[in-house]
């Protein structure tokens, strides 16, 4: 016999819908009824990493969420039917027998001789949560009565448990090497966190400075910057007072806004050379511009970057929509090489996650949800970069975070009053230089890491392939074969049904003595026939 994607099933099996190997299930109200608390299982609960139930919540009766309606029993196998691809699947253990779990969850209950641990396996393979159908887009779901119509393979009850030894076993050892790159990656985190912070704090030049003991100091730096930046914002102004034939007013001068100053009171001491300034005064912030729908058509349609576009020290190009810029918009926010693009809404482990943009698009602009900071000429990019890019490990973007709802605005007026750590230009570029040769290695092993991993979740799906093409463990010609089991779990499913039945009838309002059914007595019955 071959089966649904092309095998030959092993002698003994049967391949049947995945309803043939399921019992009925229930659903409840947990705000109905006693009072107390239950353990309620959602998509959160569940580590997709491993396939378990990891984080259960225990809620009150009375405060159940609307989606709390699965009632599990131990050994069933939930399945979230909401973006299936997550594989957001597990057993229900022991100590979670009567919890409830969400209804995005499909309930397999397994019947008589099906091993759960077998279910689990077999729906965890690529191969069947492909064959899986969804609908919509906000987030896309698989329909019940379609995915239990989907083919499963039955082997004899003997060979599931055999075959679910070996699997338990092979998985312990594989799960144990992935913990073990993960441990390591996390490690790896840390000690990018390391570099950044001893950059920032100029522990990384120590020798640098030693060697370089006559260098301008940085305060000479920022009021050279603040002179500069007044210089060109008066150039601007005469320009524009020139462009439209006006001389400029006696006061006009005393209009222009002084960068945001910074208090150092409670900042900690610099390097020698080194000073505290504003990142308002280092460089020019800006928000950009928001989506609207009359942006979306017109004569000037320009690439765009957004918060989806930017992750950290990158930008993902895979997807870069267009927007109608006009001329004038286009100058405000066009990007140029080295200007760093940061979240400015995202979630609040990621806000200011800030990446340089390096002339990747031809005449790219940026969107709303995304920060341009634009360096100073005595400010080097790279330099900002490891400084935001600190930032983001430090939690230093995160004490300024806005939330709303489940989103955190890093927001452009408070992101200019952040302080910023400023070196000599020449210790800037040797910084830079520094921390560059360390995360290089940092990024270097991830990848390796990332590699592995994948190795890893690549090994996993082929044990899967061998062992539901008989491949994994022997077979034994006096196993009971699976149609038996198949004729026991329908023999299950016809007296559930008939249980069912009964107890439904049984709630029914008895009939009073001297009533029929629709409530008239038998003598009015009587006259008025």
């Amino acid at each position: 016999m071959i089966g649904a994607h092309g095998q030959e099933l092993s002698q003994g099996w049967a391949q049947v819908p995945l309803r043939d190997v399921l019992l009925p299930t229930t659903t409840i109200n947990p705000t109905t009824g006693k009072e107390g608390t239950f353990l309620y299982i959602d998509i959160e609960a569940v580590d997709n990493q491993r396939q378990r139930v990891s984080a259960p919540r225990r809620i009150e009766n009375a405060l159940a969420p609307s989606r709390a309606r699965n009632a599990l029993r131990a050994g069933d196998v939930i399945f979230s039917l909401v973006r299936p691809y997550l594989k957001n699947i597990a057993i229900i253990p022991t100590e979670l027998d009567s919890a409830v779990a969400s209804t995005a969850f499909f309930v397999c209950r397994p019947g008589q001789d099906i091993d759960s641990r077998f279910l689990l396996n077999f729906l965890r393979r690529e191969v069947f949560i492909a064959s899986i159908t969804t609908y919509g887009s906000s987030p896309p779901a698989a329909r019940d009565e379609e995915f239990e119509r989907l083919p499963v393979l039955v082997p004899p009850s003997a060979e599931q448990s055999r075959i679910a030894d070996v699997l338990d076993e092979l998985f312990s050892d594989l799960d144990a090497g992935v913990a073990a790159l993960e441990r390591v990656r996390e490690k790896l985190k840390l000690y990018r966190a390391s570099v950044l912070k001893a950059a920032v704090e100029g522990a990384l030049t120590a020798d640098w400075r030693v060697q370089h003991p006559h260098t301008e100091p940085a305060t000479e730096l920022l009021n050279c910057i603040l002179v500069e930046r007044r210089r060109h914002w008066e150039e601007d102004q005469l320009a524009r007072f020139k462009a439209k034939g006006q001389e400029p007013p006696n006061n006009w001068k005393a209009k222009y806004k002084e960068p945001v100053a910074l208090d150092i009171t409670n900042l900690p001491e610099l390097p020698r050379g080194w000073c505290w300034a504003t990142i308002d005064q280092v460089g020019e912030v800006r928000l950009g511009r928001q989506r609207a729908p009359q942006h979306h058509h017109g004569n000037h349609m320009r690439p765009y970057l957004r918060v989806a576009n930017v992750y950290e020290d990158s930008l993902d190009l895979t997807d870069v929509k267009e927007m109608n810029f006009t001329p004038e918009e286009f100058a405000t926010y066009a990007l140029r090489f080295g200007d760093i693009l940061l979240n400015e809404g995202q979630s609040l482990e990621l806000v200011g996650r800030p990446a340089m943009y390096r002339d990747e698009i031809s005449e790219c602009c940026f969107q709303n949800t995304l920060v341009r900071f634009r360096a100073s000429l005595a400010v080097t990019a790279q330099y900002a970069l490891i400084v935001f890019r600190g930032y983001l490990h430090s939690g230093r973007f995160r004490k300024i975070a806005n939330i709303t709802t489940s989103i955190a605005h890093l927001g452009a007026e408070r992101l200019i009053g952040i302080e910023f750590p400023l070196p000599p230009v020449a210790e800037q570029e040797d910084i830079v230089e520094a921390a560059e040769d360390q995360l290089s290695v940092i990024d270097h092993l991830e990848s390796d890491i990332d590699a592995k991993l994948q190795s890893a979740q690549a090994l996993r799906q082929s044990i899967l392939r061998h062992a539901f093409t008989g491949q994994l463990v022997p077979q034994d010609p006096n196993d009971e074969p699976s149609s038996e089991l198949l004729q026991r779990i329908a023999s299950q499913r016809e007296a559930r049904a008939r249980e069912t039945a009964a107890a439904k009838q049984a709630k029914k309002k008895p009939v009073q003595p001297g009533k029929s059914r629709h409530g008239r007595s038998e003598k009015k019955k009587a006259k008025d026939d």
